[in-house]
């Protein structure tokens, strides 16, 4: 229970996701995208072990902890989410519900679920980087002598009017919040599929309805910022704007294969999902 409790902390699940929206706005932004993408993959692998080796004796004590964990996690994500206006710990608290909506397919306790946790994982990865890596490009500048770049532009009124100004790039970065939100024909709608329908076989179906009334609620928030960046006027601050600055290789590259995994993912999901269902085969 110790071990799970760790492992919990890592993953950012309620109660012990206190740090996480402090540290994602704190961190250097490529930073926050590892901490994102790469540890919570870590996490949730070492707990997919956990729950399927080690903790099967104790299924009648597991399975109503985690359900109750993924509730909570999924529902205060969310709520919380909806009130935040920086990017950073908006994306934070959006973590938060996703590590609810992936413990819904590991507390399923089917090898199925073991599939839709590694697609899920695979699919919010890809999502994290690319959002990530386009926060580091948006930029504030000051209008007064020389226009210096400064700090990262992570309030969500200075993303207004993004999308007329980059439209690529506000583009891809929309594609990243609607595979988050689980759009059909983005990666996310597919990993969300997956992890909903293996906690049915699992005979959780209650668990899978909560999941995807907290999905639906979460499309609010992603949708609002996609609105302000192609629907909405940039209202300037006196002395303050914002840019894009040029990308580095690397930053684009992240971008780019983000959207094509994101895209790809959600278009043809079929050969990803078979070999993740041959490799929840040897998981146990």
């Amino acid at each position: 229970m110790l071990v799970l409790v760790g492992l919990l902390f890592k993953v950012g699940a309620v109660p012990f996701h206190s740090w996480t929206p402090d540290v994602y706005q704190g961190a250097p932004t490529p930073i926050t995208g590892f901490m994102a993408a790469c540890t919570k993959i870590a996490a949730f692998g070492a707990m997919l072990r956990l729950v399927y080796v080690v903790l099967p004796p104790l299924e009648w004590d597991i399975v109503p902890t985690l359900s109750a964990v993924a509730v909570v996690t999924m529902l205060l994500g969310t709520v919380v989410a909806i009130v935040q206006t920086d990017v950073k710990r908006m994306l934070a608290y959006s973590a938060i519900a996703h590590a609810g909506f992936i413990l819904v397919g590991v507390v399923a306790l089917t090898q199925s679920g073991i599939t839709g946790v590694l697609f899920y994982l695979l699919a919010y990865g890809l999502a994290s980087i690319g959002a990530f890596a386009v926060v580091t490009l948006v930029r504030e500048v000051h209008s007064g002598p020389g226009g210096a770049v400064v700090a990262e532009a992570t309030h969500l009124s200075q993303w207004a009017g993004l999308g007329r100004r980059h439209p690529a790039l506000a583009g891809a970065f929309a594609l990243f919040l609607l595979s988050f939100a689980g759009i059909p024909l983005t990666s996310g709608f597919i990993g969300k599929f997956a992890v909903f329908a293996a906690a049915v076989e699992g005979g959780l179906t209650w668990l899978a309805v909560v999941g995807v009334l907290a999905s639906a609620a979460a499309v609010f928030f992603y949708v609002r910022l996609i609105v302000l960046m192609f629907f909405t006027d940039a209202v300037g601050t006196p002395g303050e704007s914002t840019t894009v600055v040029k990308g580095r290789g690397f930053t684009l590259v992240a971008i780019g294969v983000a959207v094509a995994g994101t895209v790809l993912l959600g278009v043809l999901p079929s050969p990803v999902l078979q070999l993740f269902g041959d490799a929840a085969r040897f998981l146990p």
